[in-house]
């Protein structure tokens, strides 16, 4: 059916009539010929004839091509124009196979890639779609999403002032060493997790203010001792009870993640600080400018006045110099690094009471019950040679030495170092024997659980033995070649072995639910009681004894303990105590610790010194040797010098 004709319409403008191209010039034949051969001359009425109507076959004449450019214009003539032809063009050839085509096989219709899109279903969004916005992938919840709770709310301001106090405490006196300044600085720290837990709405419960007091006591050794390594010790674990005080652990997976689990909270509390701080000043602009504008006026009087009263008065000068934080500009970047260490350290405390992750929550799946008698008869062997070797350690205390001396050729004191590292290390694999043996017990009935707790109660037994022993063997070689750091280390080790075996029979007894913290609690506890008890003055002593019975002491050892150890090595007489107090007192003349990093132990050593100083020269000392006596007096010392001393 062919279509209607159009209506007549209103002529065009002789302007508005199609233009036509122009006729190809003769220097362009290929041009020509190229349009010749797609396009011919068509008639077409003029302006004032009606249109003739369309067949049904026939295209609709196409847009004129513009007019080439020449050098002269050419009028557009109004009686003809070109339009495409209507001719078939001869067929594409057939695509050659490749040179690695297999013979007879015919090429895919359709390519691979317009294959796999042809099988999209229908309506399904393409990725390659205009205006689609880009996804970004899926991000996996990490290992402690399901440990943490929900967000805290917005920080207070009490705990953004205590934690501002840290961060300038950190900088001002934590720069020139330890002592009182740490206990100074965990002060306003302390306060601004309890700020931040009370606004969190958490009470205060009895493990917790065990874990506090517990932390705070530990910080009081670098206040008190002047030795490095129990500082260290007291530090570290000061740090580990304080977090489990913000965490509230109970078991073993939450002790032990809890103890470290603050640093957890170190990037969500900077968050956290950044944004209280930032709600903050846009909810208080004004408040802001009055603290500024107090806090310069009261630093300008501080200034002004104290530098007129320090003029005038001599010792109010000196006090106010060691009361002062001697900080210079060369310190800047130091103390710039503690600022930002205290501010981190706050607030990631801080956050930690407002939004503990639940340690707690981390699981260790239980080992599949075994027999009683495939569970039972490994550790009743066990037992039988802990059994043994006690029966054989009980002849040798009860003075049948003679005989193992006549069997080994050893003496007593080489027969105590002999075995020491060798027992310590056997009461540490029974303790993952034991965590072992608990994990695979059998768990039927109450004829299990009795049967569990007379093995391992048993093993338990046989192993405070084996301590007791060790400890033993300890004292016999500190008799003999005297006392060192690592000697009252790993004996002090020993005896905290021989107490977590004294707690797991109370577990065994009365219940396992306390044991992890309890074991907590009592490594805090010896650590505290370590430091408290000086273990330089303790070597310090022990070694005096030695000296007053047989002559002889260690110079070149006991010169390097710290200044806790000078009221022991005061009791020697001369030449013996000036060279075991040169190096002592060379260091505390040189030292200008202020007042919060100097310990008592320093301070009790200067005021000795003071009252007795050093008298003998480098001379005189290198004269005493090693021994502490005159070159060629050490007949005795040479008997009792162990050259093989691994500790």
């Amino acid at each position: 059916m062919s279509e209607q004709p159009p209506e007549p319409s209103e002529s065009p403008e002789p302007s508005e009539l199609p233009q036509s191209p122009e006729p190809p010039q003769p220097s362009e034949p290929s041009k020509a010929s190229g349009r010749s051969a797609d396009a011919s001359p068509v008639p077409v009425p003029s302006a004032d004839a009606s249109p003739a109507p369309e067949s049904p076959t026939s295209e609709s004449p196409a847009a004129a091509p513009p007019p080439l450019a020449t050098g002269t214009a050419t009028p557009p003539s109004p009686a003809t124009v070109t339009v495409p032809s209507t001719a078939p063009h001869p067929p594409a050839p057939a695509p050659q196979p490749g040179p690695h085509t297999t013979p007879g096989a015919e090429p895919p219709a359709v390519p691979a890639y317009l294959h796999a899109q042809r099988q999209r279903p229908q309506g399904g969004p393409s990725p390659w779609q205009q205006g689609q916005s880009w996804q970004p992938p899926v991000k996996r919840p990490g290992v402690t999403a399901r440990l943490r709770p929900a967000a805290p709310a917005l920080v207070r301001p009490a705990v953004l002032w205590a934690v501002l106090a840290t961060a300038v405490l950190s900088a001002l006196l934590l720069g020139d060493g330890l002592g009182v300044n740490l206990l100074i600085v965990a002060v306003p720290a302390a306060l601004a997790a309890a700020f931040a837990a009370r606004a969190a709405g958490r009470k205060l419960r009895p493990w917790t203010a065990t874990w506090a007091v517990g932390g705070l006591a530990l910080l009081a050794v670098p206040a008190l001792r002047d030795a490095g390594w129990p500082t260290f010790l007291a530090v570290v674990s000061a740090f580990a009870l304080g977090s489990l005080a913000l965490h509230g652990s109970r078991s073993w997976p939450g002790v032990l993640a809890g103890s470290l689990g603050t640093f957890a909270s170190v990037v969500p509390g900077i968050r956290w600080g950044w944004r209280g701080v930032r709600e903050r000043a846009d909810d208080s602009r004004g408040r802001w400018g009055a603290v500024l504008r107090t806090t310069a006026v009261a630093l300008g009087l501080l200034v002004v006045f104290g530098a007129l009263f320090a003029s005038a008065d001599a010792a109010f000068a000196d006090l106010l110099g060691r009361l002062t934080p001697d900080v210079s500009l060369a310190e800047g970047p130091w103390r710039l690094f503690l600022f930002l260490l205290g501010l981190t350290g706050a607030l990631a405390a801080a956050h930690t009471a407002a939004a503990p992750v639940r340690w707690d929550g981390l699981t260790v799946k239980a080992g599949k019950p075994r027999g009683r008698t495939e569970w039972a008869l490994p550790l009743i062997v066990l037992n039988l040679l802990f059994a043994a070797f006690i029966a054989l350690q009980l002849v040798v205390l009860l003075g049948g030495y003679e005989k193992v001396r006549e069997a080994t050729g050893l003496d007593h004191a080489e027969y105590a170092r002999q075995g020491f590292w060798q027992l310590l290390w056997a009461t540490l694999l029974t303790l993952l024997v034991i965590a072992l043996a608990l994990r695979w017990a059998p768990r039927g009935g109450s004829g299990d659980r009795t049967l569990v707790r007379a093995v391992l109660g048993t093993l338990c037994v046989l192993t405070l033995v084996v301590v007791a022993s060790a400890l033993r063997r300890m004292d016999l070689y500190v008799e003999e070649y005297g006392l060192t750091r690592l000697r009252i280390s790993v004996a002090a080790m020993e005896l905290w072995l021989g107490v977590v075996f004294v707690l797991i029979l109370a577990a065994g007894l009365f219940g396992a639910r306390f044991l992890p913290r309890a074991i907590a609690v009592s490594a805090g506890a010896a650590v505290l009681a370590f430091g408290l008890v000086s273990p330089d003055a303790v070597v310090a002593e022990q070694n005096v004894r030695r000296f007053e019975a047989r002559g002889s002491i260690d110079i070149s050892y006991v010169k390097d303990l710290s200044a806790d150890a000078v009221p022991a090595l005061d009791k020697l007489p001369e030449p013996q105590r000036s060279c075991a107090l040169r190096v002592v007192q060379y260091e505390l003349r040189t030292s200008d610790s202020p007042w919060y990093a100097t310990s008592w132990g320093q301070v009790r050593a200067e005021e000795i010194l003071r009252k007795r100083p050093v008298t003998a020269d480098r001379r005189t000392c290198y004269g005493l040797g090693t021994n502490g006596v005159r070159e060629g007096g050490r007949g005795d010392y040479e008997q009792d010098h162990d050259d093989y001393d691994p500790y």
